[in-house]
């Protein structure tokens, strides 16, 4: 076993895992920090990672021969080929210094990779005032009920012809919101439902795919997925509509709970609070 979880576990003030993202704080166990090691070796998703939903190959990998383990920090670097490509380290620690120790070797990697980026990545806990980054929310679907909403969204392939061909466009228009991916994901028959949002039989919001995986102890998650409502049509509830028929079908088809990272501050951070979500911590990426 390469992790002491008596050295890492007090470090965690997030539950958020390098090439995974974050988890259930119920599955933050040290099988899973030993697991992204074995994944580094074999270029295999695990398989409770999200992103094998989406076929090919895992695009970042943990360099684990660089691991920083100590008893009062951990630095765990991995690297993305995508792009340009990306070395990011992970600082795990309670002192703010763990900050500086990552950034320096984030720039050594990235120089050693022949990669144009570096970034350090600070898990922060829930506690943090005045937070900057991404907030790591939880909606616990055995808590209460959540019912369907009153509103115009159903299943893509539940509205009429007319309307279903106005998802193309609508997909291109919001395109930087991964809603372009997503459509080609449809195309090709590779992911779950998908819920619009439709007014004047034309669609103007969309949230999906919807689907359900087991996490690392088994639980059924609802995977994360993407959300977007055309600029024109927000401020009249939409999103909250989508949003609320997310959460009932996911709670309908034996999800136990969803994770969502938002921004902080934004429309989707101020929707998560307002729904009375859980606020598991926070990720600061900076640049080394």
């Amino acid at each position: 076993m390469f992790f002491r979880w008596d050295w890492l576990r007090p470090q965690l003030t997030a539950p958020i895992v390098p090439t995974l993202g974050p988890i259930h704080p119920d599955a933050l166990t040290v099988s899973v920090f030993e697991d992204i090691l074995r994944a580094a070796d074999t270029g295999d998703f695990l398989p409770y990672d999200k992103d094998r939903r989406w076929g090919g190959e895992k695009d970042e990998k943990v360099l684990r021969e660089d691991v920083v383990h100590q008893p009062e920090h951990t630095l765990i670097p991995t690297l993305s080929r995508r792009g340009r490509g990306t070395v990011k380290v992970f600082a795990y620690g309670l002192r703010n210094t763990v900050v500086n120790e990552a950034a320096e070797l984030a720039a050594k990697l990235a120089s050693t990779h022949d990669v144009a980026g570096a970034r350090v990545v600070r898990p922060l806990g829930p506690e943090t005032a005045h937070s900057r980054g991404t907030r790591i929310q939880l909606k616990d679907f055995t808590a209460r009920p959540c019912p369907a909403p009153d509103g115009p969204v159903r299943p893509v392939t539940g509205w009429s012809a007319a309307v279903q061909e106005t998802f193309t466009p609508f997909a291109e228009a919001m395109a930087g919101d991964g809603l372009a991916f997503l459509h080609a994901q449809m195309q090709a028959s590779r992911c779950g439902p998908v819920l619009a949002a439709a007014v004047e039989d034309r669609i103007v919001g969309a949230i999906g795919p919807m689907e359900i995986q087991p996490d690392a102890i088994g639980r059924s998650q609802l995977m994360p997925q993407y959300f977007a409502v055309l600029p024109e049509a927000r401020g009249q509830g939409l999103g909250r509509v989508l949003w609320r028929a997310a959460m009932h079908w996911g709670q309908s088809h034996g999800a136990a709970y969803q994770l969502l990272q938002t921004e902080i501050g934004g429309p989707s951070d101020r929707l998560c609070q307002a729904e009375g979500l859980t606020s598991l911590g926070f990720t600061y990426a900076m640049s080394a």
